[in-house]
């Protein structure tokens, strides 16, 4: 039985508010590393694209997915950005340094085409059986 219209839209709408807080909360700990070892990228990388698949194999609706995709893709836009007062958030690194905001607004897109995108696998309980005679 699928759900309702107002559920599914219901559901897209949370989806793209938890796309927005991951979106936010990467976006602003990318930067973080020890030493030489980009820790906060790796940690935004792997929890959004644990989001992007959580949502895609629990709910599977790609539309759900893309809702989360367009949250974490807009926050990354907003906050790449010069604030008001002429903050950033995404700072550009001196030439020749590894820039982990370039990586971070490539990453999210890529990831989440391919999430977006990876065909359904699994059989649904209410498709009919090869067996039923």
């Amino acid at each position: 039985m699928r759900p309702s219209v107002p559920a599914r839209i219901g559901s897209w709408i949370v989806a793209l508010l938890v796309g927005l807080v991951y979106g936010v909360a990467g976006t602003v700990a990318h930067a973080y590393a020890i030493g030489w070892f980009p820790l906060g990228l790796i940690l935004a990388v792997v929890g959004s694209a644990a989001l992007l698949l959580a949502v895609r194999l629990l709910t599977s609706d790609r539309w759900a997915t893309l809702a989360v995709a367009i949250g974490l893709m807009t926050a990354t836009l907003v906050f790449s950005g010069a604030g008001p007062g002429g903050s950033v958030v995404v700072p550009q690194a001196p030439d020749g340094e590894f820039n982990p905001g370039i990586v971070w607004t490539i990453l999210v897109p890529i990831i989440s085409a391919v999430v977006i995108a990876w065909p359904d696998t699994f059989v649904r309980a209410d498709a009919p059986s090869e067996r039923s005679a």
